[in-house]
């Protein structure tokens, strides 16, 4: 089977490698298509702090099954199907808890674990995901994101009847805002620095959206919220301006999810958060009922994917892919690999 291995940061080598057999409670999938991520970029540019060379990547993916072990019974050749990636110890105190996505031994498969970057991938039948026939490629591939989007956007609390502020416009941010309105949400209000992810963003759904570089987040907030503010905020790019933005124009008890992920310390005002008591809550990944949950946005139409799927690349060319991300980034959205 052919397996793109990333041996350093910016080198993918394409090389033959046999095809796994299932065992006892594994499932046989063949990868059919995977999406690349901020962490993926981060990988191919060597600055990710959770990743061992070479590495096998992958993590957002759609496959079939291909064959299943001995003692599976939820799944059968055929089947459309993801999975959720995480490897975790079940012994840990937040394992015991029930909270698997923040396990202190976390692995990730695609960073220190073999991801989904080749023809056939090996995975156990607890992890799988079935999808519903009607799943397109692309909807099972971006699933992923939309089960980040789910989780970031329940840790925000009952949104029904709330404004809401979304920093940042990428893949998950323009999914987290999808969520909050699914959620109940009064207003979205959008932000980022570039007008073809706005312009995504209006594309699905999200009418209320703002450029820093031709509109103050000041007037944005009075222009979409007028004198009511907002008093929720999912920061969803991982900078310390736009955390300070929120923090500065959040309502006084106002919500602030920490969807992005900061590659270094912020410095932010933290005697505002307290004296204006404003609650910062972390987002980390997801858990197997944000997959259903996704799975459920999804098939029913609530929320859309396919504007946010921007170009294809085939295996053969998965550096080729990492280039133009690093070209055209800022005119793209999720970009696909096709097995």
């Amino acid at each position: 089977m052919r397996q793109a291995v990333m041996t350093k940061p910016g080198i993918i080598e394409l090389r033959d490698a046999p095809a796994p057999k299932p065992g006892r409670g594994e499932v046989l999938m063949r990868i059919r298509m995977i999406g690349i991520c901020g962490s993926d970029i981060h990988v191919y540019h060597g600055v990710h702090p959770f990743v061992e060379y070479p590495v096998v990547q992958g993590h957002e993916f759609y496959a079939e099954v291909e064959a299943i072990g001995e003692g599976v019974t939820k799944v059968k050749p055929g089947d459309k199907v993801s999975a959720t990636p995480q490897i975790t110890c079940g012994a840990c105190r937040p394992c015991s808890r029930g909270r698997y996505n923040v396990c202190e031994n976390l692995i990730v498969r695609g960073f220190r674990a073999p991801g989904m970057a080749q023809d056939f991938q090996l995975i156990e039948e607890d992890k799988i995901v079935l999808l519903p026939d009607s799943f397109a490629p692309e909807q099972g591939a971006i699933l992923e994101p939309v089960a980040v989007a789910a989780h970031a956007s329940a840790r925000a609390g009952d949104l029904s009847g709330h404004n809401v502020v979304v920093l940042g416009a990428g893949p998950i941010g323009n999914l987290v805002a999808q969520g909050c309105r699914i959620r109940g949400a009064r207003k979205v209000l959008v932000t980022d620095l570039s007008d073809f992810r706005l312009g995504i963003a209006k594309r699905v759904g999200i009418e209320n959206v703002s450029n820093p570089r031709s509109e103050s987040f000041e007037d944005a907030i009075a222009r979409v919220f007028g004198g009511e503010g907002f008093d929720v905020a999912l920061e969803a790019v991982g900078n310390e301006a736009t955390m300070g933005q929120a923090i500065l124009s959040i309502d006084k008890g106002g919500t602030i999810v920490v969807v992005g992920v900061f590659g270094k310390k912020p410095a932010i005002d933290m005697a505002r958060v307290g004296e204006h008591e404003i609650s910062m809550v972390g987002s980390m990944m997801y858990r197997r009922e944000d997959f259903e949950t996704g799975v459920g946005w999804i098939s029913s139409g609530k929320i859309e994917t396919a504007p946010l799927c921007s170009k294809h690349f085939p295996l053969e060319e998965y550096a080729a892919a990492y280039r133009f991300i690093d070209e055209r980034g800022d005119q793209a959205m999720k970009i696909l690999i096709d097995l």
